[in-house]
């Protein structure tokens, strides 16, 4: 930003329009510069997208325990092709397709502080591992509470459907 302060040589004086011009400007700077460093400012890094070769490595372990004779026990889930030992390969990988987004991850717990219902869904857990999405996956589900139960929901059928969800 350049100023030019205009002085008059009879007078000797600079003259006030250019004076009360030129605060003017520089008022209006901290208004222009303040959204510009907000935007230029460092957040939270999102991973990058999914590319096909993130896919390659598309594997999970489910264990699932107090769940019910059925559905107790260890599985084995390959996508892309789908297969292994689950019960439904090919509606739990389509699932996961369905549900995987840019920059969340399909398999985080529930937010710390989160208002949930005290209600109880049963003694049910699972611990899923493995790779989804190019991305190493550690994630422990239950049904203690109405937050928790949602949560396993909506991985059905990765996880297995309960009496109560029924």
């Amino acid at each position: 930003m350049v100023f030019r302060l205009q002085h008059s040589p009879r007078r000797g004086r600079v003259s006030v329009l250019a004076v009360t011009s030129g605060l003017l400007a520089l008022s209006a700077v901290p208004a222009v510069a303040a959204p510009v460093a907000a935007a230029t400012s460092v957040g939270p890094v999102m991973p990058p997208p999914v590319r096909p070769e993130d896919r390659a490595d598309d594997h999970l372990t489910v264990v699932v325990r107090n769940a019910g004779p059925e559905r107790d026990g260890t599985r084995e889930l390959s996508c892309h092709p789908a297969g292994g030992s689950h019960q439904d390969p090919a509606d739990a990988c389509r699932m996961l397709d369905e549900h995987t987004r840019w920059g969340r991850d399909l398999f985080a717990p529930v937010a710390p502080g989160t208002a949930c219902t005290m209600l109880y869904g049963g003694p049910a857990t699972a611990h899923v591992t493995g790779s989804w999405a190019g991305r190493p996956v550690d994630a422990d589900y239950d049904r203690s509470n109405g937050c928790e139960i949602g949560r396993w929901d909506r991985m059905v059928p990765l996880l297995p459907k309960s009496d109560s969800a029924a």
